[in-house]
């Protein structure tokens, strides 16, 4: 097992998921709900986006393959995608401070886009594709990343009132600024191979 590499994927899909800019609104959407209810729809949909994002690491190479995509434009694509969620991590919009009231968020929003969304899964594709040899690997950097942003985000009533409003949007940016360091890497990566593959070609 390669601890360091386990860690490093690990700490990019914790920041990925962002359960720390995640917390108001989560908040937000299950205010309505009491504790033993919102405890039981947090773990469901904690359950639905972790067999979300092991779905799409293990069928990583087959959809590539699939959609005869290469390994240059998932990175491409992959670092514009964190770019931005990045930007919008720093500068949020007005509209993303009030959610919209929803009874039961079956899968959506909590889910998938909050944990299992874009940028997690082109990570996870990218992961798959580039080292299928080390899935064991890249599986228990996605549960230990899962389990952070869960914990975090099942803890969130109490942090928020520790941290308040205001905290918690300052370490959403901080945690932007992180991606997009990140999103630079990946985008220099995809232009490398881009490169090197008109070269070879």
């Amino acid at each position: 097992m390669d601890w360091p590499s386990i860690a490093a994927a690990a700490v990019t899909l914790f920041f990925i998921m962002d359960p720390l800019g995640n917390m108001p609104v989560a908040n937000a959407i299950l205010e309505h709900v009491d504790s033993h209810a919102r405890a039981k729809i947090l773990a469901r949909e904690m359950l639905f986006a972790l067999v979300i994002l092991m779905v799409f690491l293990w069928a990583g190479t087959a959809i590539l393959s699939f959609m005869q995509l290469s390994q240059p434009s998932l990175s491409l694509a992959g670092g514009v995608l964190l770019f931005i969620i990045a930007l919008r991590m720093i500068f949020p919009s007005a509209d993303s401070d009030g959610p919209e009231h929803v009874d039961d968020p079956f899968i959506v929003p909590l889910a998938m886009p909050m944990v299992a969304g874009p940028s997690a899964i082109a990570i996870l594709l990218l992961l798959s594709s580039t080292q299928p040899d080390r899935m064991v690997e890249w599986s228990i950097a996605l549960f230990i990343a899962w389990a952070g942003t869960a914990a975090i985000l099942t803890a969130s009533p109490y942090l928020m009132r520790f941290l308040g409003d205001r905290g918690a949007r300052a370490l959403g940016r901080l945690m932007g600024m992180l991606l997009i360091l990140l999103a630079t890497q990946m985008l220099l990566n995809g232009v490398a191979e881009f490169v090197g593959s008109l070269r070879a070609g």
